[in-house]
C-alpha cells in the first residue's frame, strides 16, 4: 500500500427514498436513537481512517444542517445532485483541492447503517495495493432468474453474481474520471459501473451479510435487530 495515499469517504445523500412512504427522505428517519444517516456516517467516523467525509445532500434539505454530525470537524457538505452519480462527483469535488488522485475513494450508501468497521479495514487491507481498487459484494445463493414483464426468459448461473453492496473503493483520479465522462448514461447505477464502462475491472471483497440497504419500511426493523445485535456482540 501507498503510505502517502490518504483515505476520503463519500456519502450521496440527495435521495428522497419514496418507497418508504414516510414524511421525510429515508436516511432521516429513526433508529436507535438517531436517524440513519447519522448511524451510517458514524461508522465511517469510527474506522478513524479518514481525512474527510463528504455528504452530498440536497440544496433544499431542511433535515441535514440540524443534526449535530454535520457541524463534525471531518465533516464537509457538498451539493447533491439529480442522480447518484451526480451527487458522488459532486462529492469528489468538494475535496478535489486536499485529494491527490492517488488516494483512495470510498463511497458509501447512505441508507446502510449496518456497515461494520471491520468490513471497511478488510476493504482497505485486500484493496490498498490494487492499481483501480473494488467493492464489497455478496455471493448470491437463491436461484436468479431472467424476465420480461412477468414472464421468465431465463436462469441466470448464480454462481457468476454477485450482490453489489458499498463502500465502494476507488481512487480518487480513476473515479472522478469515469464519472465525468459517463455522465448522463443511465448504465451508470454505481460506481463500479462507471469504470466498467471505461474498462476497468473492480475487484469483488466479500461482505457481511447484515450491510443491508434501507429501501423499505420493513428493511428499517431488520436494521434495528442488526444493529442490536452488532453492539451486543461488540
Amino acid at each position: 500500500m501507498n503510505q502517502s495515499a490518504k483515505f476520503w469517504a463519500l456519502v450521496p445523500a440527495a435521495g428522497v427514498g419514496q418507497r418508504m412512504n414516510a414524511d421525510r427522505p429515508k436516511q432521516y428517519l429513526p433508529l436507535l436513537g438517531k436517524t440513519v444517516i447519522e448511524q451510517t456516517v458514524q461508522r465511517l467516523l469510527q474506522a478513524e481512517l479518514f481525512s474527510a467525509v463528504s455528504v452530498a445532500v440536497s440544496a433544499e434539505d431542511p433535515y441535514w444542517p440540524e443534526l449535530p454530525v454535520a457541524r463534525h470537524e471531518k465533516i464537509i457538505t457538498a451539493a447533491g445532485g439529480k442522480e447518484r452519480a451526480d451527487s458522488v462527483l459532486s462529492a469528489l469535488r468538494a475535496i478535489e483541492k486536499m485529494a491527490d488522485d492517488n488516494d483512495w475513494v470510498l463511497v458509501h450508501d447512505a441508507a446502510r447503517p449496518c456497515l461494520t468497521v471491520s468490513d471497511i479495514h478488510l476493504l482497505v487491507a485486500r484493496l490498498g495495493a490494487d492499481r483501480v481498487g473494488g467493492l464489497l459484494a455478496l455471493a448470491s445463493h437463491d436461484t436468479l432468474k431472467q424476465v420480461q414483464g412477468n414472464v421468465v426468459t431465463g436462469t441466470l448461473n448464480r454462481h457468476s453474481v454477485y450482490r453489489a453492496l458499498t463502500p465502494q473503493m476507488f481512487r480518487y483520479g480513476l473515479l472522478r474520471q469515469a464519472l465525468v465522462q459517463s455522465q448522463g448514461n443511465r448504465a451508470v447505477t454505481d460506481e463500479a459501473s462507471a469504470l466498467e464502462l471505461q474498462g476497468w475491472r473492480p475487484k469483488i471483497i466479500e461482505g457481511r451479510p447484515d450491510n443491508i440497504k434501507i429501501t423499505r419500511p420493513e428493511d428499517l426493523v431488520l436494521a434495528q435487530f442488526y444493529l442490536e445485535q452488532q453492539q451486543c456482540l461488540g
